[in-house]
């Protein structure tokens, strides 16, 4: 199928448009190699329907996307948007954008579809797909791609794949086997195999991997995110009080977050292996954490002056003499993979960090690297209102600073707080680790930032500035 004349030209249209999506990993700039590693024909009518996996080379590397494509005869004018060109064949679109396809899509969960050459499409026992419902692109995600059907099902379908079972697939069916109630039932899932071959074979050993995950739709939720800094804005818009004082207080959510931080925690330490870290594997820890350090610097030289005070946070894990247990975590924890809902907190999105290969994310760590990220995240909840509307210059910025500082305090404070009360872990047991886990996050913020949102690198600046004094 892959050497199909209509597929062929629509894939000839890749390489630019490409380069402008945002989920796109790749260098933007420079020439983009596009070459179709696996291609099933999910519709044979109008539109026609390709699933596409397609091999993306550029000046950093090579990458395989996930990139389903419609074919219509007639221009579609609410699908502009989405519209990559025009072929012989008619005007191709992507086809997660295409209601049309996206039922086609998943109308292959169904027990009586037809089998798909190199698709699989699996279903848990005594789940209710969706069928018939209409999709809508959920936005806010940035890497993938999720559609909700109705607001019984979402989809997400995972834009850069990789070989193996991915974690978010693999957490959620685990979690939802142990009957966890703190993340989203795990509905379905899709992998496929691919291939390196020009001509499109399959042959033995070809790469097979997660492709999307179907879950259950959390309504009435909101996100993490946007509630921690709603409480912010409600903290600077009154000059005269403090953190607990305003109607907005983030703490008793901040409490429940870290309870049901703990319990997840918990359960999948019950059903995944765990282990330990030696100090042989601290050592190791710590000689990766300094690895990233020094080919930070080399990227920011706004670090140097606190590259010192930094190692010493790594240094310190050199010395440790009794082993760290070590299980399943969740991997890039922060409040936008977290969900309120009239239920309780909801955790989402275990894929971990997405630039990291599979197998690193599915690596055992200490829960608190997903602790430490959320203290991080709750700090930049906190400033980035102050580095976007109270500037240096800003008469107000030292107090509204203040106030910054407070509610980051308060907030961390009562998620360690809800956390311990939940678990046999007190976070603030291991204050070596956890600063050590929380520097190594803040480095990685400021080599994010300052590629990707300069205007934000202050925030994980006056982090490392703070861990460098307190080594």
């Amino acid at each position: 199928m892959i050497g199909d004349q209509g597929l062929s030209e629509a894939v000839a249209l890749l390489p630019e448009w490409l380069r402008h999506q945002h989920w796109f990993t790749g260098a933007r700039t420079g020439t983009l190699d596009v070459r179709p590693v696996a291609a099933t024909l999910l519709h044979d009518a109008e539109p026609r329907v390709w699933h596409l996996l397609a091999e993306v080379t550029h000046d950093d590397g090579a990458d395989v996307y996930q990139v389903p494509l419609s074919i219509h005869a007639e221009r579609s004018d609410r699908l502009d948007h989405v519209h990559l060109g025009r072929t012989a064949e008619g005007h191709v679109y992507d086809a997660l954008h295409d209601k049309e396809a996206t039922a086609a899509l998943l109308a292959h969960f169904a027990d009586d579809a037809p089998a798909l050459d190199g698709l699989r499409f699996h279903v848990r026992p005594d789940v209710k797909v969706p069928f018939g419902d209409q999709s809508l692109v959920l936005p806010g995600d940035h890497h993938n791609t999720s559609l909700a059907y109705g607001d019984a099902a979402l989809l997400k379908v995972f834009r850069r794949v990789f070989p193996g079972l991915n974690p978010d697939v693999e957490l959620h069916e685990a979690l939802s086997d142990a009957g966890c109630t703190l993340v989203a039932p795990l509905l379905g899932w899709i992998d496929g195999d691919w291939t390196g071959d020009d001509d499109g074979a399959s042959p033995a050993g070809s790469p097979t991997g997660s492709l999307a995950m179907l879950r259950g739709y959390l309504t009435t939720a909101s996100d993490g995110w946007a509630l921690a800094t709603a409480s912010v804005r409600d903290l600077y818009a009154e000059g005269d009080l403090h953190a607990d004082e305003v109607g907005g207080d983030f703490a008793a959510e901040a409490y429940r977050l870290g309870m049901a931080t703990a319990r997840v925690h918990e359960t999948l330490a019950e059903v995944l292996p765990t282990g330990t870290m030696s100090p042989s594997d601290l050592q190791g820890l710590a000689d990766a954490m300094t690895g990233r350090l020094e080919r930070a610097v080399s990227l920011v030289p706004e670090l140097e002056p606190f590259a010192a005070g930094l190692r010493a946070h790594y240094d310190v894990l050199r010395t440790r003499t009794e082993p760290v247990p070590v299980q399943r975590i969740h991997g890039s924890y922060h409040l936008g993979q977290v969900l309120r809902t009239v239920l309780g907190w909801k955790l989402v999105d275990f894929e971990g960090e997405l630039m990291a290969p599979v197998a690193e994310r599915r690596a055992m760590h200490s829960p608190l690297r997903d602790i430490a990220q959320m203290l991080r995240s709750f700090d930049y909840a906190a400033l980035h209102l102050v580095v976007s509307d109270h500037p240096p210059e800003d008469p107000a910025h030292e107090q509204v600073l203040y106030r910054a500082q407070e509610w980051t305090e308060r907030n961390s404070e009562a998620f360690c707080n809800g956390y311990a009360s939940a678990a046999q872990l007190d976070p603030r047991g291991d204050l070596e680790l956890l600063a050590a886990y929380e520097t190594d996050t803040a480095v990685y913020e400021v080599v994010f930032e300052a590629r990707r949102r300069p205007s934000w690198l202050p925030i994980p600046l006056a982090a490392v500035e703070r861990l460098a004094q307190t080594s």
